[in-house]
């Protein structure tokens, strides 16, 4: 079974990207850029100040513009609480 959970991303230049998520905490979040073989994972981790996650790929910065309390809460919504959630592909 497939996850379908997916994410907006903002790129450096302001462009909006939806990502596939593939695992989700409030310490980090792995999405899935692409599809198929040119697809490339990136780890998202939060700012210094915890108000996004931000990650590099391909040289080039994206980020989540979502808080790490907004995370938590939303991961404890869901039943998840702290722990990290890994959906199979």
């Amino acid at each position: 079974m497939q996850n379908t959970d997916k994410i907006k991303v903002v790129t450096e230049s302001g462009q909006s990207l939806e990502v596939l998520v593939t695992s989700i905490s409030a310490e980090a979040i792995w999405v899935l850029i692409g599809e198929g073989p040119h697809s490339s994972k990136c780890k998202l981790e939060p700012t210094r100040n915890g108000l996004a996650y931000a990650g590099s790929i391909m040289g080039r910065e994206i980020i989540y513009q979502r808080s790490v309390k907004n995370v938590r809460e939303e991961l404890a919504q869901k039943g998840q609480g702290g722990a990290s959630h890994r959906w199979k592909r």
